[in-house]
């Protein structure tokens, strides 16, 4: 489990220890009404604990599609490969799952990473596996 995961899990926990506290301090309805409140908000978190994976992953492929047009556009004649980051497995945790890795074909070592919003698209930064890359031959500027 990665750290902010457990961080989140412990201000949800804070927050509904809280509830459940206060709760306890008063009487009657407010006693009932505090409980069935901690409840829902521990059902609430749990759903959204569940399905926040799927939410990034749904985004993500709008996002891929959005990107696709503009690579064609922009390079009508070039081959390339799209890569994501894989959320849910080990590893990969710290790394923002919104940049969008693209490697050309006639250009292997290089991936250019892109950060696609609503209608525009940036090409943020790119990485080698090579040192003495020289120049790269896709770097869009600003």
């Amino acid at each position: 489990m990665h750290p902010t995961e457990v961080i989140e899990f412990m201000v949800v926990g804070l927050a509904i220890s809280v509830i459940i506290i206060i709760s306890f301090i008063l009487k009657g309805n407010g006693r009932k009404f505090g409980l069935l409140f901690a409840t829902v908000v521990l059902l609430a978190y749990s759903v959204f604990f569940i399905a926040r994976p799927y939410w990034i992953d749904s985004q993500i492929e709008k996002k891929v599609e959005m990107l696709e047009p503009y690579l064609e556009q922009r390079y009508p004649n070039d081959e390339w490969m799209i890569t994501t980051i894989p959320l849910r497995e080990n590893g990969y945790k710290h790394l923002n799952p919104y940049y969008i890795g693209v490697v050309f074909k006639d250009e292997p070592e290089v991936t250019y990473h892109y950060w696609v919003e609503k209608n525009n698209i940036y090409q943020v930064s790119f990485s080698t596996k090579k040192e003495n890359l020289g120049e790269v031959k896709r770097k869009e500027s600003e």
